[in-house]
């Protein structure tokens, strides 16, 4: 059962949101800052920091499902889920703060930043795989679970929007600064420290409402168990369509953070005001978001959600582009030009986090799907497929990130003036190609995710009757007879 019968308390749902904090410093620094930090400060070659980041992410489709796996069988009186809360986010602080004032003599090579990223990779994985698998064993409520995933999400964009807001205002507040190293070692140190405050507040601010030992003791573990287990899981149907719909469009995310520095600093010719204001509009964005998922949940359900988002996320961001290639935008750099894009931004940023919201909280229906076909409970081991995911997409889009600035050769340290209108236009042609591909399919999958609604409480409603012991359970075996929701094999 789960651990919240009723309605969620508000106090639960500020404290599990704000465990997400360390998941948006991370993923506001991987993806705006990391890769020009990199490039442009450290003179490290593009391509050589997104084949690091893109190697790494080897290690994590070897060790991330199996945290997700030991988190769903860690067996304590502190339940499943506390104890790596409690234990991962101080080493994930100081590897933070390296990743940020290299430890190494000379320029980083590929090595070295492969060791920093798989290093923060995996002990992120280790606060946020069971920080976020708490939200299908809290409840099982469809709607409920969707506002565990606002908070989240909302507390994930304050961290990377705080980051920012920090970023441009005082560790690179002018553009010459972005291109000096001694501001990002000060913006890694206060982002270690929020991590590890964040990740730890939230456990704490958790911990009597799930601090029991779990029911069920599991077996001996063996590594060829887990992978048999781990395995059985991926090859869940819903899990497999969710998967291609959401790694597309978190390649897509990832992409457009990661070249947003690009983008700002050269195509929209951002100033230091314009830096500044800039994560208040993607706060507003999430702010209105907020407000919207969960009616638009309540009215289409989370597929068409999804879809929706990722279609309308495109149109809105790519008219500014397409306006600006036809010669039909105001001059760049003027406050006109930066005022009509942040209001495109805000309405696209909002529909493009609805659709990412959307396609996670998918994932938790997934949960009772698998359970009715094999009496095991693995969010854990969903989660971290879903945060794998993530990370794949991350990594891919800062690759792409890579390969397109590789190809328009751009120089770093390049000063803003100084990029020829050419380079501009290509820069902008080849960001909204791939963009607009990876949003399509991304549109297509999550359209397609087979349970619903109705599926899901039907799903509960049976678990419910199992539970209580009553074997005439003929909602039960009309789900069950239902194969959409389930594996693609035999």
């Amino acid at each position: 059962m789960a651990f919240i019968a009723g309605p969620l308390p508000q106090r639960l749902k500020l404290v599990h949101g704000s465990g997400a904090v360390a998941f948006g410093i991370k993923d506001s620094g991987f993806s705006f800052f990391l890769l020009p930090f990199y490039n442009l400060v450290l003179g490290v070659d593009a391509g050589t920091v997104g084949a690091a980041l893109a190697t790494a992410l080897i290690v994590d489709a070897m060790v991330d499902p199996l945290i997700g796996h030991l988190s769903d069988r860690t067996y304590t009186r502190w339940g499943r889920r506390l104890p790596w809360l409690y234990l991962a986010p101080i080493p994930l602080a100081l590897l933070w703060t390296l990743l940020w004032s290299p430890p190494f003599t000379g320029t980083p090579g590929y090595w070295d930043i492969l060791a920093l990223a798989v290093g923060v990779r995996l002990l992120l994985s280790a606060c946020e795989v069971p920080s976020v698998s708490l939200v299908p064993e809290i409840t099982d409520d469809y709607d409920d679970r969707t506002t565990l995933f606002r908070y989240r999400f909302l507390s994930g964009w304050l961290g990377g929007l705080l980051m920012m807001v920090m970023a441009f205002s005082v560790f690179l507040p002018t553009p010459e600064a972005q291109l000096r190293p001694e501001g990002y070692a000060e913006y890694g140190i206060f982002g270690a420290a929020l991590m590890a405050l964040a990740v730890i507040g939230s456990a704490a601010g958790q911990h009597s409402t799930v601090a029991h030992l779990p029911p069920l003791k599991p077996p001996p573990f063996s590594l060829r168990g887990a992978f048999a287990e781990i395995f059985d899981a991926f090859r869940e149907k819903a899990f497999l369509i969710f998967a291609v719909g959401g790694l597309a469009i978190y390649v897509a995310q990832g992409m457009t953070f990661s070249i947003t520095q690009y983008v700002n600093l050269y195509v929209w010719q951002f100033s230091e005001t314009a830096f500044m204001f800039y994560p208040a509009v993607l706060f507003l964005s999430v702010v209105l978001m907020f407000l919207v998922v969960g009616p638009l949940h309540r009215m289409w359900g989370k597929p068409k959600s999804a879809a929706v988002g990722a279609l309308a996320g495109l149109a809105l961001y790519f008219t500014p582009h397409a306006l600006l290639l036809a010669g039909l935008w105001p001059e760049t750099g003027t406050t006109t030009s930066t005022a009509i894009l942040f209001v495109f931004l805000i309405f696209a940023n909002t529909a493009s986090v609805i659709s990412i919201i959307s396609a996670t909280s998918m994932v938790a229906e997934i949960v009772e799907a698998f359970e009715e076909r094999t009496g095991k409970r693995a969010e854990g081991t969903f989660y971290s497929g879903n945060w794998l995911v993530q990370k794949c997409a991350t990594g891919g889009g800062i690759l792409l990130t890579s390969l397109i600035v590789q190809s328009i050769d751009l120089a770093p340290g390049t000063a803003q003036a100084d990029v020829a209108q050419g380079t501009v236009r290509q820069l902008v042609w080849l960001y909204m190609i791939t963009s607009t591909l990876l949003m399509l399919v991304a549109a297509y999958w999550l359209s397609r995710f087979p349970i619903t609604r109705e599926q899901h409480e039907a799903r509960v409603a049976a678990r419910r009757l199992r539970e209580t012991g009553k074997e005439d359970d003929p909602i039960g075996d009309a789900v069950r007879a239902d194969p959409d929701a389930h594996t693609i094999t035999p």
